[in-house]
């Protein structure tokens, strides 16, 4: 009689589940990153040529251009909001996290917005074209507009991208820790060494601690 031993088959191996730390860490790395990044580029682009023109000056042409400055200074603003709103995001818990990661995504928004709305812009030349000649009914001739508003304007999306991140993946991002925070109770006092008075180093440690070293404990 013959007797079928049963052989082992080897299974495949499952693949581990990503521990969820890892995620966290991925989402908190894409956040800080998209902020700064679209911060940087908000201040950096908003600075520069956004329209370029002509005023008619006598018989000839005076070329007159507005950065983004001149035209609008809402993105910058709101990037300087933004990025306080994302450094704010570590300080706070729970219900302020979510506020504050609210706040990021909004100035973002607001920065875009304002942004496209000024890559049209026309009023300001005006102005400036009105201001050079003197005639208040001038007005800019041959005007242009260049692709920073764009720019600036991609500057804010990344700003709202992150603020996006942190109200999605933000409960589960460190914060500062607790040992900086002060709850208001006393701590207590450590216990003074013993003062051996027949020591003179033990003498002038007391003194230097302010204690009287003559009195008894």
């Amino acid at each position: 009689m013959e007797y079928v031993t049963a052989v082992p088959v080897p299974q495949p191996r499952t693949r581990a589940a990503a521990p969820e730390g890892a995620g966290s860490r991925r989402s908190l790395a894409a956040g800080l990153l998209l902020g700064a990044a679209g911060a940087t580029v908000v201040l950096l682009a908003s600075g520069q040529t956004w329209a370029e023109g002509r005023a008619a000056v006598g018989g000839g042409a005076l070329p007159l251009s507005a950065d983004g400055q001149d035209i609008t200074g809402l993105p910058a603003a709101l990037a300087v909001v933004g990025l306080a709103a994302l450094v704010a995001v570590f300080a706070v818990r729970r219900a302020g996290r979510l506020v504050v990661a609210g706040l990021l995504a909004l100035s973002g928004l607001g920065a875009g917005l304002s942004a496209y709305a000024g890559a049209s812009d026309r009023g300001t030349l005006d102005e400036m074209a009105a201001q050079t000649t003197g005639n208040a009914s001038a007005t800019v001739q041959a005007l242009s507009h260049t692709a920073w508003p764009y720019v600036t304007a991609a500057g804010g999306l990344l700003i709202l991208l992150a603020g996006l991140l942190a109200l999605r993946f933000g409960s589960r991002w460190p914060a500062m820790s607790g040992r900086y925070e002060r709850d208001g109770t006393p701590r207590p006092r450590k216990a003074a060494p013993v003062t051996d008075p027949d020591r003179p180093e033990d003498l002038w440690k007391a003194l230097d601690r302010g204690e009287d070293p003559t009195r008894e404990a």
